[in-house]
């Protein structure tokens, strides 16, 4: 359970600034980073709405860190949010190419936490025998 919850704490404490670097201040952020330019409003608020999306799962991430009953749902819904980003990652190199170094190496993060969480839940099967 103390891996689970430390691997919860740091998918939390990663993920937090990525998500106030997509929403809180996009079309400064993603021009500076990316070269992409966010400036209509409906732009900023699909970054925002993304943000939120984050922030809400680190909050229930962060609910498994504190709460035992909530540790194995936030781990898999952990698994579920890295695969399904690596996922449409994989999806946009395949279709669109190969995209700024940066999202490359978040892809790989994200196949590696889903990794990780898979690990994580055999570990927690193997505390309840």
């Amino acid at each position: 359970m103390k891996f689970a919850k430390i691997f919860l704490m740091i998918a939390c404490v990663g993920l937090v600034p990525i998500a106030l670097g997509y929403g809180l201040m996009p079309a400064k952020t993603m021009k500076m980073m990316f070269g992409l330019e966010v400036e209509a409003p409906n732009g900023v608020h699909i970054f925002r709405a993304v943000m939120g999306l984050y922030l809400a799962l680190v909050c229930f991430w962060f609910m498994g860190v504190k709460n035992k009953k909530f540790t194995r749902p936030a781990v898999y819904s952990l698994i579920v949010f890295m695969f399904g980003l690596a996922a449409g990652r994989l999806l946009s190199i395949l279709v669109d190419g190969i995209p700024h170094w940066l999202l490359s190496l978040y892809m790989i993060l994200e196949i590696g936490f889903g990794l990780v969480g898979l690990q994580v839940l055999k570990a927690l099967d193997k505390e309840e025998e």
